[in-house]
């Protein structure tokens, strides 16, 4: 790890890492985006602190802002009582990285343990990100705080700041596959999509987005939308247009739009789609360990509309290709060559 990149546990010791995630403070977070801009290869140590915090979030409840208040203050105070028991220096945000004089140890490893208790007493934050998961095999619809919607594929995870107020950004943070209509707003506010490998910024439109490490792209429906990367290369979208993000550039490529959409309706869609592929969707979907046996079997091909809310029913289409013998077993499954 290259010494200006801070690690999870300096990420979690930081005062104004923890003002930029609970969005509390205005220059923290302008900071800490300008800083996330400027170090893209922060990216999995910013997503495993970002993963604890969002592990201690409690369901929300009523409280009083006093309450709120006292409780983040606690757990600062406590935070600054270890430090100075076990004095070491803080990590600080520069334009150029990351600067720590030497690693961190007891007092640290102490700050992290007092957040995890203290975060077990922490008061709902009205500025916290409320998150949705979904089950693997599950499709699930959900409406957004301003009334627009999002259907979300299976093991995908969305994550938008509460409290969106008139006139200003909407910001959701995607982790997987989702469809989006977003509802239009007379203040004409930016409805913004965080993908992994660059920002979907919109005004009222659909479109499909899948944002993981290994694959990116969008499809547009209708509207208009802007993709603007991490390096700033922006590009404009036009309804029907298929944008796809290959190794730091942004591509359009040409696709049927219904075998893009097709998981909305709990179906799969393939059109001389490699096994080697549809074993990546499988296991994406349904989190099982899948096999192919043969010599040639990865180049095999398949073709058709497929149901994709059953794995036993899936399995059965693809035997019945005759192409294949398929063995399932607990979470494994083999896919032989005939």
């Amino acid at each position: 790890m290259s010494k200006s990149t801070p690690g999870m546990e300096d990420l979690l010791c930081d005062e104004t890492f923890l003002s930029w995630y609970f969005r509390t403070d205005v220059r923290a977070i302008t900071r800490w985006e300008e800083w996330i801009a400027d170090n893209p290869g922060s990216r999995l140590h910013m997503q495993q602190a970002m993963d604890l915090l969002s592990s201690l979030t409690l369901r929300e409840e009523s409280f009083t802002r006093e309450q709120i208040t006292r409780s983040e203050q606690r757990l600062l105070e406590r935070i600054r009582q270890v430090r100075e028991r076990h004095p070491a220096p803080m990590v600080s945000i520069r334009r150029k990285g990351w600067k720590a004089s030497k690693p961190r140890t007891a007092w640290t490893a102490a700050a992290i343990i007092i957040f995890l208790a203290v975060g077990a007493a922490l008061i709902y934050h009205p500025h916290q990100k409320a998150e949705w998961h979904t089950a693997y095999g599950e499709v699930k619809t959900s409406s957004l705080p301003n009334g627009s919607e999002v259907v979300v594929n299976a093991d995908r995870r969305i994550r938008y700041s509460s409290g969106w107020t008139e006139g200003k950004d909407r910001e959701v943070w995607l982790s997987g596959e989702a469809f989006f209509h977003v509802r239009k707003t007379p203040w004409k506010s930016r409805f913004i999509v965080h993908a992994s490998h660059f920002d979907v910024i919109v005004t009222g439109t659909q479109f499909n987005v899948i944002s993981r490490e290994e694959k990116a792209n969008v499809l547009l429906e209708e509207g208009s939308v802007l993709l603007r990367t991490s390096s700033g290369e922006d590009l404009q979208m036009k309804p029907g247009d298929f944008v796809e993000y290959d190794h730091q550039y942004l591509a359009k490529r040409t696709v049927r739009m219904d075998s893009v959409t097709a998981w909305k309706e709990h179906r799969l869609f393939f059109d001389s789609t490699s096994l080697k592929e549809v074993a990546a969707i499988i296991k994406e979907q349904y989190g099982v360990t899948v096999r192919l046996e043969g010599p040639t079997i990865e180049k095999e091909t398949v073709g058709g509309i497929m149901p994709n809310d059953n794995l036993d029913l899936l399995l059965e289409a693809l035997e019945a290709t005759t192409k294949f013998k398929i063995v399932r077993r607990d979470d494994e499954v083999r896919i032989i060559q005939n």
